[in-house]
């Protein structure tokens, strides 16, 4: 027993640098992605989106982001969007329909303190 404190130790150390650099990897040039689900269906620039469950994917931040909606691993609309820092994160995904138009506007992600806005 006096050496199996020792092996956990060295084998922690061990792990530790590679889990290191897969954090940088998945940090480095990835894009940024949140879920997000329509209770009702809504538009994406001119593509209508039946209500289910997708994710948002996109590169960067600031006011000229390109979005890719997904579902089923599959892009089915695309958008120019606006990346905005919040104070604080929400407690649970909120996403904005115009309920004139029917266009999504804005995704707001739980626990995350970004909201993404859609033109």
């Amino acid at each position: 027993m006096k050496y199996g404190w020792f092996v956990i130790l060295a084998a922690v150390c061990m792990l530790l640098p590679f889990s290191a650099f897969g954090q940088q990897k998945e940090m480095k040039g990835k894009e940024e992605v949140g879920k997000f689900t329509l209770t009702s269906p809504a538009e994406v620039g001119s593509t209508k989106l039946a209500a289910g469950d997708y994710k948002a994917e996109w590169n960067g931040t600031g006011n000229d982001v390109q979005v890719n909606i997904v579902r089923n691993k599959q892009v089915v609309a695309t958008a120019q969007g606006q990346v905005t820092e919040k104070q604080q994160g929400n407690v649970q995904n909120t996403v904005t329909v115009n309920s004139s138009t029917n266009k999504l506007e804005e995704i707001d992600f739980a626990k995350q303190k970004v909201a993404l806005k859609l033109e």
